[in-house]
């Protein structure tokens, strides 16, 4: 069995709830000690200028062994 690390980042991945995420946590041994939310931008070229355009928020859970 490999050894687990004390902390590690968990994503909410598409299609997946938090609570999902949660419990996927919870099942691999960790618990959730800070949350934190990254927006995930798009490059879109218009009128010859690139802008970045917001496209989601990325959730990422920090966790430690339980």
């Amino acid at each position: 069995m490999p050894k687990k690390t004390k902390r590690k980042k968990f994503e909410v991945k598409d299609g997946e709830t938090i609570d999902e995420c949660l419990k996927r946590i919870d099942e691999e041994g960790y618990v959730p000690v800070r949350r934190m939310e990254k927006p995930v931008f798009e490059e879109v070229r218009k009128n010859g200028k690139t802008e970045k355009i917001p496209i989601k928020q990325q959730i990422l859970f920090e966790t430690k062994l339980k």
